[in-house]
């Protein structure tokens, strides 16, 4: 705890921020790869500091320089106007402010979570407009920028079947017929034109739920460090865990409210397919340079293999 101290007096200098203004500090848990500490100062501001591993850390190949992107995403949403921690130093340490509200869980009344859902899908749609100068992640770890969608997320997938590979991750199939089944549906990739912010992470636990007020809002979109630039469509993945996203009425009601086009037709399905299945991939990989406990390892078995499997299934229905 005294070398945290020390960093964070250290970054809050940097920032011009006087050291001695920090009062707290505490870890905060739920995140898997970067260690992330809540700062109080005397004069009652929160801020959020995040440190990522030592480099000989294990992870997965998109993982490098992930503050990159979430400073990235962080911007984007200023742009957007939708709430989200601001970024006040960026580098190899990112600084940020902190946002109110506790993560999103299951204690909502129904009406509650209609509306909370209904705000999210305005807010989604505002982050959707926001154009990114290539396809890809902007942290550069699978490379620069590509001129197409195909050419970038093709490439993400390669990437993460390497290291499933490289780790020898439990998959449902051989990482070889997995490839095989997914480039049955490269072609609608081509669909996609114009690069857009992506969170691509927006389960409820990167959900703040603001009280303050009495009402439940939405206090900001935080954890922003897997962004990219893509399809908004890829987005729907996340926020719709493990499930379908078409069954959240509220959210598409919200979402299509503010601009966002949510349409459903081979091609988006089949897109949407591959999203599923990059998203579950990750999860089956990273267990293996996480060294999740015994517990963490069979929920993702007995959960996400099947999903795998489900979004396979459904790209060689639809390109049978």
């Amino acid at each position: 705890m005294a070398d945290s101290w020390e960093r964070a007096r250290q970054v809050l200098a940097a920032s011009g921020i006087p050291p001695d203004h920090l009062a707290h500090l505490r870890p905060l848990t739920g995140g898997t790869y970067n260690t992330v500490e809540e700062l109080l100062l005397t004069d009652g501001s929160r801020y959020v500091l995040k440190v990522p591993p030592a480099p000989t850390v294990p992870g997965l190949r998109h993982e490098r320089r992930l503050l990159v992107s979430e400073a990235e995403f962080y911007r984007g949403a200023a742009e957007a106007d939708v709430p989200a921690p601001r970024v006040v130093a960026g580098g190899d340490r990112l600084l940020m402010t902190a946002c109110p509200g506790e993560p999103w869980n299951g204690e909502l009344a129904d009406a509650e979570r209609t509306a909370l859902r209904r705000e999210l899908g305005r807010q989604v749609a505002r982050l959707h407009r926001v154009p990114g100068p290539g396809f890809g992640y902007p942290s550069g770890a699978l490379g620069p920028l590509a001129a197409d969608w195909r050419t970038a997320f093709t490439g993400m997938l390669d990437a993460v079947l390497d290291d499933a590979r490289r780790y020898g991750a439990r998959l449902p199939r051989p990482a070889d017929a997995v490839a095989h089944t997914l480039q049955a549906a490269y072609d609608a990739l081509d669909d996609v034109t114009v690069p857009y912010l992506v969170h691509f992470d927006l389960w409820q636990g990167n959900i703040l739920v603001d009280r303050a007020s009495g009402e439940a809002r939405i206090g900001g979109l935080i954890d922003g460090e897997r962004m990219f630039w893509g399809d908004p469509l890829a987005d729907f993945v996340s926020l719709a865990l493990l499930d379908d996203i078409k069954k959240d009425e509220a959210f598409l009601a919200g979402y299509r409210e503010a601009g966002g086009r949510a349409g459903f037709d081979v091609p988006a399905r089949l897109r949407l397919a591959l999203y599923r299945s990059y998203l579950y991939l990750i999860m089956l990989t990273e267990t293996i340079p996480r060294a999740v406990d015994p517990a963490q390892h069979r929920w993702v078995q007995d959960t996400v293999a099947p999903e795998l499997v489900i979004a396979l299934a459904e790209i060689e229905d639809l390109t049978a």
